[in-house]
C-alpha cells in the first residue's frame, strides 16, 4: 500500500491548483491521472481550438498569465504550454498513465482505498478532480444512418481534412458545436447545422471585451444559491462566441446568409431521411434574447456607475429562417458524408463508491466542494461554488477554500487522535 494524506484523481488545472494549495500547507499528497500533464487539453481539443475567456482570466494560484497579449485568447498549443509550465513552477508530486479503478472504503470511519492500473493506494482524504466530460455523448438515433457515413463526437474532431468528401451535418450548436460549424465553413465545406438552445454572448460591448464587463459586475463571483434554478445551473450549455482571430461573435444568422444551412434540433433519422423540430427560429431568438440581455445588463451598470463608454450599434437580426428551414433532409441526395456529434458528455462516477453524494442523473452533491461523505470532495465542475467555478479564472479560489478546508480537518484529528491516546 501506498499511504497519503490526501489523494487527488485527475491532474488538469483543478487537480493542479489543488496540489498547489496543499503544498503551500505542507499536506504530503499525490495526484493521479490517466495521462500526463496537459493532456486534455492537447488531445481533447482541435487544432484551430482557443479559449473564450480572455489570457488575463488566466489566473491559476500563484501562477497569473504572464505573456504579451493580455486581452488575447490563447490557442490550444498555448495552453498546454500555460498548464504544464504551471506544474513545472512548484514540481507537483504527479502519477501519470494511472487509471483509476474504484475509490471506496472498507469501514466507514477509515481510509480511502484507491484502486488503480499501479496497484492500490490509501489515503485520509480524496480530492476528485477528473472533471465533467467523461462519456462523449452521442444520441442513439446514431444507428439510423448508413455505414458509409462518418460519424465521430466532438472530442475525437481535429480538422476539416480528417473528414470524407462530401457535406457535414453539426449536430449542436452550444460552444463546441458553433466553433466547429464555423471552422468548416471557413475551410470551405458545406455544413448542415442543428441547433440546438444554447444561448449565445456578445465579444465586444460598448469598448470592452463583455467578459470584462461582466467580471466587473461581480457576475463570475455570483455564488450558487443565487441563481434561480440551482438544480439546472450546473448542466445547462454554455453560451456560444469565440476567441479565434482575437475574438469575435458567432452569429449563426450570419452563416446561414453566407451559405451554411441551419435546421431545428434534430429529431430522427430513418430511410435515409434526417428530421428536425420545428424549433429553429425559436431557438435562434432565443439566443439572441440572451445576447440582447447580456447588453442591457452592462448598459445599466454603465450607466448606474456614470462609466464613460462608447455606444456600440444594437445587433439586428439579418436573416430568418423560412419553410425550407423546417424540412427534412436527404442526407444521401444532399451529399452529407460525415456527421458531427456535439452534443455534450455524460458524468461517470460510478468508480466512486458512496452512491448516497450522487443525485438521480449520477451527479455529485456536494457544498463548495465538501461531500456529506467525511473527506471526499469534488474539485474543478461547473458552479461548484460560483458561475466562475470550473474556470481558469476561478478553479484556483475553490481549490484554496478546499484545501485550507482539508488542513484545518487534518489538523483537528490529529488532535483528537492525541487526545485520544491520552
Amino acid at each position: 500500500m501506498n499511504h497519503y494524506p490526501v489523494i487527488i484523481v485527475g491532474g488538469g488545472q483543478a487537480g493542479l491548483s489543488a496540489s498547489y494549495g496543499l503544498t503551500q500547507q505542507n499536506i504530503k499528497h499525490l495526484i493521479l491521472d490517466r495521462g500526463d500533464i496537459g493532456d486534455s487539453w492537447a488531445k481533447r481539443r482541435w487544432d484551430s481550438f482557443c479559449l473564450v475567456t480572455p489570457n488575463w482570466q488566466c489566473r491559476l494560484p500563484g501562477f497569473d498569465y504572464d505573456g504579451n497579449d493580455p486581452k488575447g485568447f490563447m490557442v490550444k498549443d498555448e495552453i498546454v504550454d500555460y498548464v504544464k509550465r504551471y506544474a513545472a513552477s512548484f514540481n507537483p508530486p504527479f502519477k501519470g498513465n494511472v487509471e483509476v479503478h474504484r475509490v471506496y472504503r472498507k469501514s466507514p470511519e477509515g481510509d480511502f482505498y484507491i484502486a488503480t492500473s499501479a496497484g492500490y493506494f490509501t489515503a485520509e482524504k480524496v480530492i476528485i478532480a477528473s472533471g465533467a466530460y467523461h462519456i462523449p455523448n452521442i444520441l442513439p438515433m446514431s444507428k439510423g444512418f448508413s455505414e458509409d457515413i462518418f460519424q465521430l463526437h466532438s472530442a475525437d474532431y481535429k480538422n476539416p481534412s480528417l473528414l470524407k468528401e462530401g457535406a457535414t451535418l453539426v449536430i449542436g450548436s452550444g460552444q463546441s458545436g458553433a466553433q466547429i460549424a464555423e471552422d468548416l465553413h471557413i475551410a470551405g465545406k458545406k455544413v448542415y447545422l442543428s441547433v440546438g438552445s444554447a444561448p449565445r454572448a456578445p465579444r465586444i460591448y460598448r469598448g470592452k471585451d463583455a467578459v470584462e464587463w461582466l467580471e466587473d459586475m461581480g457576475y463570475y463571483d455570483q455564488p450558487i444559491e443565487s441563481h434561480p434554478d440551482p438544480n439546472e445551473a450546473r448542466h445547462k450549455t454554455n453560451h456560444y462566441l469565440t476567441g479565434r482571430d482575437g475574438g469575435r461573435d458567432i452569429d449563426l444568422r450570419k452563416l446561414a446568409s453566407e451559405g451554411v444551412e441551419l435546421r431545428g434540433q434534430i429529431n430522427a433519422v430513418s430511410e435515409g431521411m434526417i428530421s428536425f423540430n420545428m424549433d429553429l427560429k425559436q431557438n435562434l431568438d432565443s439566443a439572441d434574447a440572451t445576447y440582447n440581455r447580456i447588453q442591457n445588463n452592462i448598459d445599466k451598470y454603465i450607466e448606474a456607475n456614470k462609466i464613460e463608454a462608447p455606444k456600440t450599434p444594437r445587433y439586428t437580426a439579418t436573416w430568418k429562417p423560412g419553410e425550407s428551414n423546417n424540412a427534412a433532409v436527404d442526407y444521401k441526395k444532399e451529399g452529407i458524408s460525415n456527421v458531427i456529434w456535439c452534443t455534450g458528455f455524460r458524468v461517470d462516477f460510478k468508480w466512486v463508491e458512496f452512491p448516497e453524494v450522487f443525485d438521480q442523473r449520477g451527479y455529485p452533491t456536494y457544498k463548495r466542494g465538501v461531500t456529506e461523505e467525511h473527506g471526499l470532495y469534488f474539485l474543478g465542475l461547473p458552479w461548484l461554488h460560483t458561475w466562475g467555478s470550473g474556470r481558469f479564472s476561478h478553479v484556483g479560489q475553490d481549490a484554496i477554500y478546499l484545501t485550507e478546508h482539508i488542513a484545518n480537518a487534518l489538523k483537528e484529528e490529529t488532535v483528537d487522535t492525541c487526545l485520544t491516546k491520552r
